[in-house]
């Protein structure tokens, strides 16, 4: 039988909290997926679908009621340096949302899709979406992000997924790349402290979405858990919409050994604080797998 379909986002966040699923990247590498490439998971797409739709899959049976796409470094530019001409490019962009659509209509109630637009300093593949600060304006930033936000928008995702947002210049020029595509969107920081990466306050950051009815959930990703705790409390002050939180498990990427140290401290009991400051769309990201995203599933719905 074909799932139901599933009300528009913003209806079901006003409703109660809805889990979302957790690192794409880790799961296809459990998979069994080598990706060292410069576009990470995204090079899948043209040379192994099969392998994201499954890591999509593991996620809905562990109970993700919203699946994001593996776009996340998926450009024109990062295809164009592996020879893949712009149309091949908008099809596999388009693709990353068919394939999260499939994998979660195979079984129960159909989960929403978030296309995931990730930051310029992604498609960059040097670390610097962990910066921001890239000496362009945002009217550059725009230019960048609309050709992507478009295509991803013409393949009928439930929601934009504006994530890992560095700073203030480049989630404006996200914001205004997204507004004449009519889906809605999350805004998502990647933050340290109470401060974005490139060192504006998060009350001040957040503050852009309020107002803006295309947004209908803000937020953190890809930060530590102790920083998301603050920021769910923040991001809730400073818009009065549903918190979008996904962290990464609390371990440190090591780049020159290439591997990650340390000990993880996502802790699906920090979902209850969470909750009651204000988030409505709670799941993992970086190292947090689909054990992690069933035991949350079970503190969130319990």
């Amino acid at each position: 039988m074909t799932p139901a379909p599933a009300p528009p986002l913003a209806d079901a966040l006003a409703r109660g909290p809805l889990v979302l699923d957790g690192g794409l990247s880790n799961q296809l590498v459990a998979q069994g997926c080598d990706l060292s490439d410069a576009l990470w998971s995204a090079r899948l797409l043209a040379d192994d679908p099969g392998q994201i739709r499954a890591a999509h899959a593991a996620y809905a049976r562990a109970g993700a009621q919203v699946l994001i796409t593996a776009s996340y470094q998926a450009t024109f530019e990062g295809f164009a340096r592996r020879g893949i001409g712009r149309e091949k490019a908008a099809a596999l962009l388009r693709s990353s949302v068919a394939l999260a659509r499939a994998a979660g209509g195979e079984e129960g109630p159909r989960p929403w899709v978030a296309a995931s637009v990730g930051p310029y300093g992604a498609m960059l593949a040097d670390g610097s979406e962990y910066r921001g600060r890239y000496g362009l304006s945002v009217a550059e930033l725009e230019r960048f992000h609309r050709p992507r936000v478009e295509t991803l928008a013409a393949a009928a995702p439930d929601v934009l997924a504006l994530e890992t947002v560095p700073d203030m210049d480049e989630a404006e020029a996200l914001l205004r790349a997204a507004a004449p595509c009519g889906v809605p969107v999350w805004l998502s920081y990647s933050v340290a402290g109470e401060h974005t990466r490139a060192g504006q306050p998060l009350r001040d950051a957040f503050a852009l979405a309020a107002g803006n009815d295309q947004v209908i959930a803000v937020g953190v990703n890809c930060c530590e858990p102790a920083d998301a705790d603050r920021a769910v409390a923040l991001a809730a002050a400073a818009t009065g919409k549903p918190v979008v939180v996904y962290s990464n498990s609390g371990e440190e990427w090591d780049a020159r050994a290439r591997a990650w140290r340390g000990r993880p401290t996502f802790d699906p009991a920090r979902v209850a604080g969470w909750r009651s400051a204000g988030a409505r769309l709670v799941g993992g990201c970086c190292r947090v797998g689909p054990d992690r995203i069933a035991e949350l599933a079970r503190v969130l719905r319990p």
